[in-house]
């Protein structure tokens, strides 16, 4: 916890921890200046927050502390978009959702063709540990590509490939046995999760990919879910998550 001895916090932290957004999405609202303190816009990400006196208001509401966070996981189904709204009227996360639901955002994106286990929660701190590359959290997927890519294009994409101006970071990749004849299933891990970097991988190859499923993030799997199934963490999840990501247990 980036707080100082007095109790104070930075106000990125504060508000991921009110569930309001991930940490890197709140440095987005304040900036926007969209956050006050005490009546007072945030102009500067540095400022320090102490929960028990300042009044912290996003676009005019006060936001508070949680005191516990909301953790589901949800399988979703291709098509959908990775949101809980969307401006195009596509089916979106919210459709997904019990109605009871609130205060949970996803914790990153998954493509709009693509399918498998993502997760929600209301935790901003736990989100920001998921996502950033610091805590190499692993993701799998299982894809399936065109054709039968040789041994040397895979092992290309797992030593890494220049995308727009950055490698990648080395990947897992081992073939599934399947009874595909004329294509071939893959499964990736990856502590990465740039826009559509798997697609671009496979892509770069001249395999592109057909289907592609996230199957486990950390140690929280997809399992037998089915299609818009979602469910809350169980309590060895949640507890296993926050292991995983360096976090203190749950009081």
């Amino acid at each position: 916890m980036s707080s100082d001895e007095r109790g104070t916090m930075r106000i990125n932290q504060f508000l991921a921890r009110t569930g309001v957004a991930s940490r890197r999405a709140a440095e987005a609202l304040v900036l926007d200046g969209r956050v006050t303190i005490n009546g007072q816009v945030a102009s500067e990400l540095a400022i320090l927050v102490d929960p028990g006196r300042d009044a912290v208001k996003v676009d005019g509401r006060r936001v508070h502390l949680l005191k516990g966070g909301a953790y589901f996981a949800l399988y979703k189904p291709k098509e959908v978009v990775s949101t809980l709204e969307d401006p195009e009227g596509r089916p979106c996360l919210k459709d997904l959702l019990p109605k009871a639901s609130k205060g949970i955002f996803p914790v990153g994106r998954l493509d709009y063709h693509s399918e498998g286990l993502l997760l929600l929660t209301s935790d901003g701190e736990m989100a920001n540990r998921l996502l950033h590359p610091r805590y190499k959290v692993v993701k799998t997927y299982h894809v399936k590509v065109k054709g039968d890519p040789p041994h040397e294009a895979l092992d290309r994409l797992r030593r890494g490939i220049v995308l727009e101006g950055r490698r990648t970071q080395p990947v897992t990749i081992r073939r599934i046995p399947s009874r595909e004849t004329r294509h071939t299933w893959l499964q990736v891990d990856m502590t990465e999760g740039r826009k559509n970097q798997l697609r671009e991988m496979f892509f770069r190859v001249e395999h592109p990919v057909i289907k592609l499923k996230r199957t486990a993030m950390g140690p929280v799997l997809l399992g037998k879910m089915k299609p818009g199934e979602v469910r809350p963490l169980t309590p060895e999840e949640v507890a296993a998550l926050r292991k995983h990501t360096g976090m203190p247990p749950e009081p």
